[in-house]
Order: structure tokens, then sequence, then C-alpha cells
């Protein structure tokens, strides 16, 4: 089925936002999307045209939703360069809004999420899809060559030695915890989704090695908290660097999360 996107959409962009990390280039310009059991071929084909193998109903009912096609994102840039006017800044968002034109927040399953930045940490994002990866074939079911991402019931009995060899290291008695959290009910992700920000944020710290940084990534790309900048190393360089020590993300407000997109994607990309 091919379909017309009027608005902000680069599929090579949003595979390398550091959002996500599964996501792969196939072939030139096809790309692979896998969430739970759903699984999507989407192809460029230029002029905002894409062919997808699926159905327009699993399109409009699921992957639409998935990648935010109810927002637009071309405002959401023109609200950035606005913010940006007469500030000592200015260039550098307009620049980096430039940069990652392209790049959207998807909304994302809050296990995998859960998981995927608690494997985050002092990894770059390579490694960190290396793990994942290996997780799936781990844990999860396999449909032809792919291994999906396990669900939670999958993954609840894993003890310690059972996620040896993930490349893991400390991070795997985070992960059990996480995971004994979550198989319990004492975190309840569905439930999480009714929590105002600063709640859902603090039930995700009682987790064993979920900070701010990895709290904040699941409630921005999971729970699609727009207005949540988790702070990595990258954006930490940025607010020292670039805005003297200010964090405009906060000062932006309601879409600070996509902003930090923007100069997460244009700082690590940086030559």
């Amino acid at each position: 089925m091919r379909i017309k996107i009027n608005d902000d959409f680069d599929l090579k962009k949003i595979a390398d936002s550091g959002q996500c990390f599964r996501p792969k280039e196939i072939t030139p310009k096809v790309f692979r999307f896998i969430v739970g059991e759903n699984i999507l071929h989407i192809t460029e084909c230029g002029d905002g045209t894409f062919d997808v193998d699926c159905t327009e109903d699993v399109w409009e009912n699921f992957w639409s939703n998935y990648f935010d096609m109810e927002t637009n994102y071309a405002n959401i840039r023109r609200d950035i360069e606005r913010f940006a006017e007469d500030k000592p800044y200015e260039k550098i968002l307009r620049n980096a809004t430039d940069f990652g034109n392209g790049i959207r927040i998807l909304k994302q399953d809050a296990f995998e999420m859960l998981i995927s930045f608690i494997i985050s940490q002092r990894k770059n994002i390579p490694a960190i899809r290396s793990s994942v990866e290996r997780i799936c074939q781990r844990f999860g079911r396999r449909v032809g060559e792919i291994y999906l991402f396990p669900r939670v019931e999958e993954m609840s009995g894993a003890t310690v030695d059972d996620l040896t060899g993930l490349g893991l290291a400390y991070r795997k008695n985070y992960i059990k915890d996480a995971l004994d959290k979550v198989s319990s009910g004492e975190i309840d992700l569905i439930a999480l989704a009714d929590l105002p920000d600063e709640d859902l944020v603090a039930k995700l710290k009682t987790i064993h090695g979920v900070g701010d940084k990895v709290a904040n990534c699941v409630a921005l790309f999971a729970y699609h908290r727009v207005n949540r900048a988790p702070v990595d190393v990258w954006i930490k360089r940025a607010i020292d660097e670039d805005f003297n020590g200010e964090n405009i993300f906060d000062t932006f407000g309601k879409n600070g999360g996509i902003l930090q997109q923007y100069i997460f994607y244009a700082k690590r990309n940086a030559k």
C-alpha cells in the first residue's frame, strides 16, 4: 500500500535518533520496524510517499499512532524558531532543528523501553542495539528470521545468570530488579500511563538503577510525555557548551522533549 505523509518524516533519522534500538535499514530506503508482534517494512518512494507492507486498517489503527502522525512536527519546528529569536543560541537551535528535520517521537512499548534504557547507561547506541538483540534472541519468540522483543512473562523468571553473556555487565542486576517489580505488579506499566509526569518518573525511579535520565527516557519514548527532556551526556554537554548552563528544554515548555531530540541528534552527529 502506498501512503502520503505531508509532514516531517525521515526514516533514517528516526532510526538513528537514539530513541529506538530495533528499527533497521534492510536495504537502501527500506526500513523495518518491530513493535510487539507487529512488523512493518516501509520504503521511501520520494515526494513524501512511502510503500508499507500492511493494510490501510493496520496503518491507520496502529502504525499511524506509533509514528505520532496526529502531531504536526513542522509546526513545532516553527515554534522552536520563534522561541530562538534574538537569543544568543538562535543559530544553534535553527541549525539543530534543520539538521533533525524528519525526526518524530515514537510511541513505543513501555516494557521494551524500560529494559532498553536501563541497558543504555554508559553505552553507545551500537552497543545498546547489540544487547537488545541478544535479549530478543535469548528470550523472545522467533518469527521467520526475526526475534520479537520478549513479553514480560517471557523474561519474568530470568535469573542474573540467565542475563549473563548479553553485554549487560552490572546492568544485569538493574534488569533483574525491574523484572521482579514488573512481574509482581509492584510496577504496573499500564497503570503508569494514568499518572502525572512527576509521579510517573518517581515510580520508575523506585527500580534499582533507574535514575532521572532513564526514567525520563521511558516517560518520553514510552508514555509520550513530550515535555520531559532527558539529560544524558550529550544534552549536558549542549547545556554547558551551547546554552551557557541554561536548561532551555524546561524553558521551552510543553514540547521540550521534542526539542531535546533535535539537539541530541545534532550534537551526537556533529562533525
